[in-house]
């Protein structure tokens, strides 16, 4: 036999007559079995109650976020005025020495009296505004 028709040529010719002979096989279905309706449930509140708890949790973490953004706002503040306070006492010191105070009376025109001021308080009796 010659090698003419490639894989074909070398298999036997079948004859007419012969049919194919089909083998009919039986395939066993197995239906699986659908939850039942109070599995189905049990399973759907679950997740809801961990998706609520996750939720919680969430929001809660949030919060303390929030509080703790808000505790280093409040801590820079504090800083910054305890700096601008210090700065203010410095002034404070600066502007109440006495000397100062007096160059700054006589510059203006004022005076040493030892004289005692007398104040009217509106009632019969008048007060000093010197300490005795």
């Amino acid at each position: 036999m010659s090698y003419i028709n490639g894989n074909l040529a070398m298999q036997p010719k079948r004859k007419p007559d012969q049919k194919t002979v089909v083998r009919e096989t039986k395939r066993v279905l197995v239906k699986r079995k659908t939850l039942p309706t109070q599995e189905k449930l049990l399973y759907l509140f679950s997740v809801i109650a961990v998706v609520l708890v996750l939720g919680a949790i969430l929001v809660r973490q949030t919060q303390i976020y929030g509080m703790s953004v808000q505790i280093k706002q409040m801590t820079n503040e504090y800083e910054s005025m305890n700096v601008e306070m210090k700065e203010l006492k410095k002034q404070v010191e600066m502007l109440s020495d006495p000397e100062r105070v007096s160059d700054l009376a006589k510059k203006q025109g004022m005076v040493e009296s030892n004289e005692p001021i007398i104040v009217n308080t509106g009632a019969d009796e008048t007060e000093s505004a010197m300490r005795e």
